[in-house]
């Protein structure tokens, strides 16, 4: 078997020397043939440099820069589409994932499976994070449709055949794991150990994280809309109701007192129509993206691997 491992880097300069290390003795166990791909995704710090230094003497690693800063998922995209050989590994450059787990992977995947995800036992964040971190997960399940998989990662093994997925996909907004969901369902999950940070912090906000979730829930399905649907025909009815009982009120006491009740009524009413026409908002910008031509990435620079 021969294995790419692609590494999206962004402010890991620190961490990239231990990983390739690390990987150096795990990969000759799983393949004959490998390479590591560094994806540089517009990093402040010196991991450009860094990973310059490393692929000088390592024939096996490959650095890529990127004009600037596209997400992790845009530049694990750009490496999955640079890769050579015919079983893909996708990791953070952090260390959390370990790369000693990559065996028990691997022999998953050999027993007939396109995709295999690498799932903490214990996962080493906060509370807020681990919610907030659950909530992507769960949308991007829900619109994978996939009861199998339990947890999804950004640590896994698929097979590079599945890259046909990919170039069906237009836009900057990409997400890796709903596109594997695309062309196969044999997909499954192991458990793994899930290292703690060793330095820095997690790229990944509040904000960034409420982001992805929309950016996921109206990009690849349609299960907004018929939400708003859905809440609107409520409303609708809703609203038949009150006329019904502001009409009776009418008919028999002769007037229709309550200015408070009134201003609520047309203050929620007000309130879902916004609510409805702000999903409606945000399938627009995601056909404006996708119409708008722009690339999901862009590279600067290549070294190592013959380049």
């Amino acid at each position: 078997m021969n294995c790419s491992v692609v590494v999206p880097v962004y402010k890991g300069a620190t961490t990239l020397q231990p990983l390739l290390e690390r990987l150096e003795q795990v990969l000759p166990k799983v393949a004959s043939n490998y390479e590591v791909i560094l994806v540089n995704d517009g990093s402040p710090d010196d991991s450009w440099s860094v990973i310059d230094r490393l692929v000088t003497g390592r024939e096996w690693v490959r650095g890529i820069s990127l004009m600037r800063n596209y997400g992790q998922e845009n530049a694990t995209l750009c490496g999955i589409l640079e890769a050579r050989y015919e079983v893909i590994v996708t990791m953070d450059d952090d260390l959390q994932h370990c790369p000693e787990e990559l065996p028990r992977l691997v022999d998953r995947l050999n027993e007939g499976y396109d995709v295999v995800y690498a799932v903490p036992r214990q996962r080493h964040q906060s509370w807020w994070r681990t919610l907030f971190s659950a909530t992507v997960k769960w949308a991007i399940s829900s619109v994978m449709g996939l009861r199998t998989v339990r947890d999804i990662s950004s640590y896994k093994v698929f097979r590079s055949s599945l890259r046909e997925a990919f170039t069906a996909s237009t836009g900057p907004d990409v997400q890796i794991d709903v596109l594997l969901s695309w062309v196969t369902t044999r997909i499954v999950s192991v458990d793994v150990d899930d290292a703690p940070r060793t330095a820095g912090s997690s790229n990944y906000g509040l904000l960034k994280l409420i982001k992805v979730s929309l950016l996921i829930l109206t990009n690849y399905t349609t299960i907004p809309l018929r939400f708003a649907s859905i809440v609107g025909f409520a409303f609708t009815i809703l609203g038949i109701l009150v006329l019904l009982y502001v009409l009776s009120v009418y008919f028999t006491q002769g007037s229709i007192p309550g200015f408070s009740f009134l201003a609520s009524t047309v203050t929620i009413f007000s309130g879902v129509q916004l609510f409805a026409l702000g999903i409606i908002g945000e399938y627009l910008a995601r056909v404006f993206d996708r119409s708008s031509g722009r690339p999901p990435y862009a590279i600067q620079r290549r070294v190592g691997g013959g380049n």
